[in-house]
């Protein structure tokens, strides 16, 4: 029975049981680093992709931080820094300063709603058609942005 068994050892092995050839593991290799560029190269940009909207994020909840502040003020403060500002490109004293981390620039305006029969009685009485001007002094216009960004947060006051 030794002899048996060590005759069955000794026989030739077949090619396909002696494992991979040093050519086959070369492919292998050079494939798994081929499809690994463009898998980490998505990684990276999902990476970027999370600051981004992180830092978009902080800049929202600083801009609502900031309305929250402009809307405990007394009515006729805000009315005389609508004033001030004479129109609703110019950013008002409650800006942040300048050089201020994530700026936030506040506008404020007169609102008389012209042409917009929901929003006041008697829309359009200065016949301008502009919804910045007039005589309503009941109602402000304010915007809060982030300085060089594009978005922005609106809403009426109302005495």
């Amino acid at each position: 029975m030794n002899g048996s068994l060590i005759s069955i050892l000794a026989l030739p092995q077949k090619s396909k049981d002696r494992g991979f050839s040093y050519i086959e593991v070369m492919v292998a290799s050079a494939l798994i680093a081929i499809a690994l560029v463009p898998a980490l190269k998505a990684l990276q940009t999902g990476i970027q992709s999370t600051d981004i909207h992180q830092d978009l994020t902080l800049q929202h909840y600083q801009r609502l931080q900031k309305m929250e502040e402009i809307d405990v003020e007394p009515f006729g403060t805000l009315l005389a820094a609508a004033k001030i500002a004479t129109n609703k490109t110019t950013a008002s004293s409650y800006s942040d300063a300048s050089g201020a981390s994530n700026r936030r620039l506040v506008y404020l305006a007169l609102y008389d709603a012209d042409a917009d029969p929901f929003t006041v009685t008697d829309p359009n009485t200065d016949g301008d058609n502009d919804l910045y001007t007039g005589s309503t002094a009941n109602l402000l216009w304010m915007r809060v942005e982030t300085e060089g960004a594009a978005q922005g947060i609106e809403t009426l006051l109302s005495r």
